[in-house]
């Protein structure tokens, strides 16, 4: 059964207000306690009409689950509460069905939850589209994009452990099916000054404590690095490790991105080495040296780190020295090379850092755009994230956050002026009349820093070209003179402050009046950064680099195409970036998301409304409820607005039957809400004031009390009607199945007595014909035994004669058969068990019938011998047959076999075939093993044992080292000609080997064994098997061995044992060995 759809409504349970729009008074107070209510109930996301407010929650919230991307998947955009998944359906949805390219602009400052946002605007998209291998394919590439990008342009700062520092653009385009077929990414800005120095607080981008964190000994070594980070100056180490954060993880994570966005290995490695060799350079400490002619120049310190460095890059250590140390400035047709001081030199290590860093993020972003580029030249359809850095108003705020805020200014431009334009088209699309709007315009803003004349980034262009001394002092002297009457600029020479007593502005400074308010910013190194120079010599030693990336990051250093144009400036690269920015967003319909950050401490359940209203006055918000509320502040299409008041009219409940504008006006009517409280539109009921929205609310919750009341009264009536007829029907159920009881219980008695009736007169019956029968019976035996004594009367008185005269013989005869019988009967009874060494046997009855007797009980145990027979295996068999020849060998011979007559035979106690220590050693041997056992073999010399493993195969004898399985010596069969042990309790024998064979050359072997039964019966069988001669065993305590050239007696003496069960052995002379056994 299908599972029920309910649908709720923006309006149903509402914490606060769900939609600004509807907030009422609307004031900066209002505001924000309405924020406050629903981030204290765990609701983040509130609307100002189709904008969506994220506050930040600082922790996981259960509210991005598969099932709530089905909840808003195809909703109408108001008819659930405030989320950024219907933000995303709703622009997805115009973008597939409407045909309408999107763009969703995600903004707020460091740490408001931005680059979460474009996530989960990601991984909704990704989630409600089309499905199958390529498509998959594309979707987990688009969003694995996003680690790769944030190891290398993220890094921690004091507001954000995972904050962007760079501005992204994302191009997603679709097929006409809504199906993602790939996508371009534009980035804007990196910071590339983090990688020379941070923040007290902050880190360096997380690319570098990640690859030492996460990175195996061995990469390390390839890229020359150690894992401490305190050995790297552009490391800051009092924020080095973040509570929370797994760099080593992470490393993993985006190594696994990269394979999967497309990157190949050597790709990877080659980026890895870029990273390696950034870290290195800022190693790199340089000396002052003076020359003859009075100069100062730099030398390098230690020049290890810079070998280091060229053998990563591939670069002639004596080329990249020299562009440390030198500076060739050429003009036309001229060179001229001058030496750099310490300062200077360690201007160009830092600068030529900043550069190979941000050129390999260039490449980072191509190069992911060409694996998730459109493969098909369709048509597309195209929903663009912008991911860009928030308004920043820091204590020191210098040329970063200049250029990061008129990107913020020129984004709050076209945001009102797509938002109005977006609000004029839908009240002319309704046919309502448009009223103007007054807002404040920040385009004079704009113009003060962007103008191509006398704007501020034109004017630091300008002062960065001019020749002669250009400094920063005289770049904020030519700003005084020509910003001097500009209304937004101030500084202490402008006529906007020059009869203020204002002491927070310092000599040194300029403050602009942005649409969020006041900023001051450092006027120090705004020219060095607008620059962004390099020396030529450093591009060129790139340029000369045997390492491929780095040679492609630096074209420039090519001497073939020397431009002795100067570079664009910073500034007027950023500039015309936002100016294609907003031309592109120009061209889709926007979808907005205004980022708020609670509070500075990360924390979770903290709402510091001080910051938070900050956010508010700088994003504008209050203004936008304004432009939204200016005309009218609700509207709702009319088939919804009827379906949820119909109730509060008797002529639209339950169901009206003409068209849902008709039925609005009846309602409206009929509630006599005012005229100027409303408008029709085409398709949508538009609403001028909120309390007339809340009334509706009010009246609603009102009605549906009064109809839960009748539904309740209904419910009821029906429940106890219901249950009554249940209890009538139950009743006739109960009467007629028990008087069926009562029928059948009569008549089981009624069946029951005719059954005892008719029993009683069958017996009657049946007794009768039984004594007729047993009459007729008696009479016919009687006649019977008459005539049977009669006729043996008569032939008793015929034969009486015969009988006489055999009768003690036919007597004999007779009882000794029956004898002979009850003997066998007997035996049949007392028959013993079938165990073959059951020794009992019952005894004899009669004496004549001994032989039989003992006959019978030989043929007894040889018939049970051979049932217990039957039950062996052929491998049983077999060991019983070993068994027996040990016997045959050593029983009342060797004192140790009666303790070996228990054990198994088992032969191999090593498991070769098993044990990988001893592979090389089975594959050396071919053949069967028969025994395969750790022996101590006796030094000849000495008498001291050494552990070998001892096997017996076939056809050979082998003795193996027990360490490392090499084999040590090989006997054939055939050159064994006995085996000798004592008599006692030991496991010490002798191999005799045949005279002049190879193995005996250094004469017989001594072993000791725990086993020496099973080995010498085996070696015994098997050597009668192969040569068919009988091997020899010697049991005596004196016996002679070969040992080279000389004869010696090995004697057993009684002895205590120190080494467990080896027997102690002990060369006396040259022609006797005592051994001592217990």
């Amino acid at each position: 059964m299908a599972k029920m759809e309910v649908k709720t409504s923006l309006l149903d349970n509402m914490i606060g207000v769900g939609d600004m729009v509807l907030l009422e008074p609307l004031n900066e107070e209002t505001f924000i306690d309405n924020l406050k209510k629903r981030f204290d109930h765990s609701e983040i996301y509130t609307y100002i009409g189709s904008v969506v407010i994220s506050v930040n929650p600082y922790r996981s919230l259960p509210i991005y689950s598969p099932e709530k991307v089905e909840d808003y998947r195809n909703r109408n955009f108001y008819e659930l509460s405030p989320h950024i998944f219907a933000l995303s359906d709703e622009a997805y949805r115009s973008l597939r069905d409407q045909d309408k390219d999107q763009c969703i602009l995600i903004t707020g400052e460091s740490g408001a939850g931005k680059t979460e946002a474009s996530k989960l605007v990601m991984s909704y998209v990704a989630a409600v589209c089309g499905k199958g291998a390529e498509v998959n394919q594309v979707k987990e590439q688009l969003l694995q994009s996003n680690p790769v990008l944030e190891a290398f342009g993220n890094a921690k700062t004091v507001r954000n452990d995972n904050s962007s520092r760079f501005g992204k653009y994302m191009d997603i385009e679709f097929d006409f099916k809504g199906d993602p077929l790939g996508g371009v990414i534009s980035n804007y800005l990196l910071e590339k000054s983090r990688v020379v120095k941070q923040p007290r607080g902050e880190r360096n981008f997380h690319v570098f404590y990640q690859l030492l964190s996460g990175a195996s000994e061995e990469l390390l070594s390839k890229l020359k690095l150690e894992r401490d980070f305190s050995r790297y100056n552009y490391l800051s180490l009092d924020s080095a490790k973040v509570n929370g954060v797994d760099d080593a993880a992470n490393f993993r994570t985006i190594r696994n991105a990269m394979q999967i966005v497309g990157f190949m290995d050597h790709e990877v490695k080659s980026v890895l080495e870029v990273v390696a060799a950034v870290l290195k350079l800022g190693n790199i400490e340089f000396k002052p040296e003076s020359r003859v002619n009075g100069l100062d120049e730099s030398k390098i310190k230690d020049k290890n780190e810079l070998k280091e460095i060229c053998e990563l890059t591939g670069i002639d250590q004596s080329v990249l020295e020299r562009a440390f140390s030198f500076r060739t400035v050429e003009a036309k047709q001229e060179k001229v090379s001058t030496t750099l001081n310490v300062a200077q030199a360690y201007y160009a290590r830092d600068a030529l850092a900043k550069n190979l860093y941000s050129r390999l993020f260039s490449w980072l972003v191509n190069r992911i755009n060409e694996s998730i580029k459109a493969q098909t030249k369709v048509r597309k359809k195209v929903m663009g994230v912008l991911d860009i850095y928030g308004f920043e108003i820091f204590e020191d705020n210098s040329f970063e956050q200049f250029i990061i805020n008129y990107c913020n200014e020129k984004l709050q431009q076209i945001f009102i002026e797509l938002t109005l334009k977006e609000e004029q088209e839908e009240y002319i699309r309704e046919g309502i009349e448009w009223t103007h709007i007054d807002y404040f315009n920040n385009a004079i803003i704009c113009d003060l820093i962007e103008n191509n004349t006398n704007g501020i980034l034109a004017m630091l262009d300008e002062e960065c070209l001019r020749p002669g001394t250009v400094t920063d002092e005289t770049f904020l002297e030519k700003l005084n003179q020509v910003c001097a009457t500009h209304q937004h600029f101030e500084s202490r020479m402008s006529k906007c402050s020059r009869f203020l007593n204002d002491t927070s502005l310092p000599h040194s400074c300029f403050r602009i009046q942005h649409y969020a308010g006041k900023v001051l910013y450092q006027v120090e190194g705004f020219v060095d950064k607008n620059n962004d120079l390099l020396y030529r010599d450093l591009s060129q030693a790139m340029w000369k680099a045997g390492h491929s990336l780095i040679k492609s990051l630096f074209p420039e250093g090519n001497p073939a195409k020397i431009n002795l144009k100067r570079p664009p400036t910073a500034g007027s690269q950023f500039k015309a970036s936002v100016a294609t920015l907003m031309k592109n967003l120009q061209t889709k319909n926007p979808n907005y998301i205004r980022c708020i950050k609670p509070n500075d401490k990360k924390a979770a359940h903290i709402f510091s409304e001080a910051l938070v209203c900050h956010q508010i006055r700088y994003l504008g918000l209050l203004e936008n409820v304004r432009v939204r509320r200016a005309g009218y502040a609700f509207r709702q299409a009319y088939e919804p607005c009827l379906e949820r008041y119909k109730m509060l009219c008797k002529q639209t409940w339950p169901h009206w039957k003409g068209p849902a504008r008709s039925g609005v006006e009846v309602l409206f009517n009929e509630l006599e809400i005012p005229v100027e409280e409303y408008s029709f539109g085409r398709s949508k009921i538009f609403i001028r004031n909120p309390r007339t929205l809340f009334k509706l609310e009010d009246l609603r919750k009102q009605r549906l009390e009064d109809l839960a009341t009748l539904i309740q009264k209904i419910y009821r009536g029906w429940k106890c009607r219901t249950h009554f007829l249940l209890m009538k029907r139950s009743q006739i159920v109960i009467a007629a199945w028990y008087r069926r009881y009562a029928q059948q219980k009569r008549y089981q008695q009624i069946k029951s007595s005719a059954l005892v009736i008719q029993s009683y007169i069958r017996g009657w019956k049946a007794r009768k014909i039984l004594r007729e029968l047993k009459h007729q019976k008696r009479c016919k035996e009687a006649a019977t035994t008459i005539a049977a004594y009669w006729r043996g009367t008569q032939v008793r008185r015929e034969y009486r004669k015969f009988f006489r005269a055999n009768a003690g013989k036919k007597i004999y005869e007779f009882t000794l058969q029956r004898i002979v019988q009850k003997y066998f009967l007997e035996m049949k009874n007392k028959m013993p068990s079938l165990s073959p060494i059951d020794k009992n046997w019952p005894s004899r009855p009669y004496l004549f019938l001994d032989s039989t007797h003992k006959e019978l009980k030989r043929i007894f145990h040889l018939w049970r011998c051979k049932k217990y027979r039957d039950q062996f295996t052929d491998q049983q068999k077999l060991v019983y047959e070993e068994k027996l020849e040990a016997s045959e060998l050593f029983k009342d011979k060797k004192a140790l076999y009666p303790s070996s007559v228990g054990q198994p035979f088992q032969g191999a106690y090593l498991e070769i075939n098993k044990n990988p220590k001893y592979k090389k050693l089975k594959d050396a041997i071919e053949e069967k093993i028969i025994i395969a056992e750790v022996v101590n073999k006796i030094n000849r010399a000495n008498g001291k044992s050494t552990s070998r493993i001892f096997l017996l195969t076939n056809n050979n004898l082998l003795l193996a080292d027990q360490k490392s399985g090499q084999i040590k010596s090989e006997v054939p069969l055939g050159d064994v000609t006995k085996v000798s042990m004592s008599s006692q309790n030991d496991g010490f024998f002798a191999v005799h080997l045949k005279e002049g064979s190879e193995a005996a050359s250094k004469g017989d072997f001594l072993f000791s064994s725990d086993h020496l039964i099973e080995m010498a019966t085996k070696l015994y069988r098997t050597t009668l098997s192969q040569t068919k001669q009988k091997l020899n065993i010697e049991i005596s305590d004196e016996f002679l061995v070969q040992f080279r050239q000389d004869k010696v007696c090995v004697k057993f003496i009684q002895g205590n044992q120190k080494n467990g069960s080896v027997p102690m052995c002990k060369r006396k002379n040259n022609r006797l060995l005592e051994v001592a056994v217990p």
